[in-house]
C-alpha cells in the first residue's frame, strides 16, 4: 500500500512519511545556528509590528490591576519599591532582566545540542511553539507594564537607576513595543530552562539551581514593574500550549525520547 501504510509509533497510528519526519535526527551545528538566528529575528520583528494600542493597553492593565485587587494578589507595587529601595538589589534585578533571559536560553540549547541531540528537537519545537503563541497575545491582547500605567505610583527601575534593563525603558523603548506585556516570555521561556534542566540532569544542585531560575525570573520581573503576576500566568499557560505542539508532534515529551539521536549513513 506504499505510503498509505500505517505504522503504530509511541501509541498512536502515523504513516511512513510522517514517521520517518517524527524520527530525532541528529541536529546540525549550521542549520540551528541559522534557525535560531532567523527565528528570534522574526520573533522581533512580528512583536514589535504589532500596533501599538496605547489607550487599549492602558485599558486591559486597569483591568489585571483590578482583576489582581479581586483575587488578593496585587502586590506588585509593594515588590516593586521595596526592591527599589535597595539600589544595589534593583540594579542587579534591572541587569537579570536585561541579559539572563536570553544567555541562560541560549545556554540550554546549546546543552542540549551537546548532550541530548535526540532530544534537542522536540525541546526545542516546544520553545518556539511557545513563543510563537506569545504573538497572539501580543496581537490580540495589548497590555501596558506596570511601570507604564498613571495611576499605578510604580517606579520605572531602570530609568530611576540609569541602567540597561528592558528594551522597552530609556533611550531603547522607540525600538520595541512596550504594550506587549501579555503574555511574558521572562516566564514562559526560564519555565521550559528550568523544567527542561529537572526532567533531564541528575546533579542535585544543578536541579535546585533550575527550579529556581523561573522563581527567581518571577520575582524580578514584578519587582522591576515590567509585568504582573498574571502576565506570568500567561507565560506558564503558552509553555503548555508548546509542550503540547511537540507531544503531539514528536509522540512524547523531550526527556522520554532516546538520548542519542539518528544519523543518517555517509556515502
Amino acid at each position: 500500500m506504499g505510503d498509505t501504510t500505517v505504522t503504530r509509533l509511541s501509541g498512536d497510528e502515523v504513516t511512513p512519511a510522517r514517521r520517518r519526519l517524527r524520527t530525532p535526527r541528529h541536529p546540525r551545528l549550521w542549520f540551528e545556528v541559522l534557525l535560531i538566528a532567523v527565528s528570534y529575528w522574526t520573533y522581533s520583528l512580528i512583536r514589535n509590528a504589532v500596533p501599538e494600542q496605547k489607550a487599549k493597553a492602558l485599558a486591559n492593565a486597569a483591568r489585571i490591576w483590578h482583576a489582581e485587587h479581586h483575587l488578593g494578589i496585587a502586590v506588585e507595587n509593594t515588590v516593586n519599591h521595596a526592591a527599589n529601595s535597595v539600589t544595589w538589589l534593583i540594579t542587579g534585578m534591572n541587569y537579570y532582566y536585561a541579559t539572563l533571559h536570553f544567555v541562560v536560553t541560549v545556554g540550554v540549547l546549546v546543552w542540549l545540542y551537546r548532550s541530548h541531540p535526540g532530544r534537542y528537537a522536540a525541546a526545542r519545537l516546544a520553545l518556539f511553539a511557545t513563543t510563537a503563541v506569545a504573538l497572539l497575545g501580543y496581537y490580540l491582547y495589548p497590555l501596558a507594564p506596570p511601570r507604564l500605567m498613571p495611576t499605578g505610583h510604580f517606579v520605572d527601575t531602570v530609568q530611576v537607576h540609569h541602567t540597561w534593563g528592558s528594551m522597552a525603558s530609556g533611550d531603547l523603548k522607540h525600538m520595541s513595543n512596550q504594550y506587549a506585556a501579555m503574555p511574558s516570555m521572562h516566564i514562559g521561556w526560564s519555565l521550559w530552562c528550568g523544567l527542561t534542566i529537572c526532567a533531564l540532569t541528575t546533579v542535585p544542585w544543578v536541579r535546585v539551581l533550575a527550579a529556581l531560575y523561573p522563581a527567581a525570573t518571577l520575582l524580578v520581573i514584578v519587582a522591576t514593574a515590567n509585568h504582573f503576576w498574571l502576565d506570568a500566568a500567561g507565560g506558564a499557560l503558552c509553555l503548555t500550549l508548546g509542550c503540547t505542539t511537540a507531544r503531539l508532534w514528536y509522540g512524547a515529551l523531550p526527556q522520554a525520547l532516546p538520548r542519542t539521536a539518528w544519523q543518517p549513513a555517509r556515502a
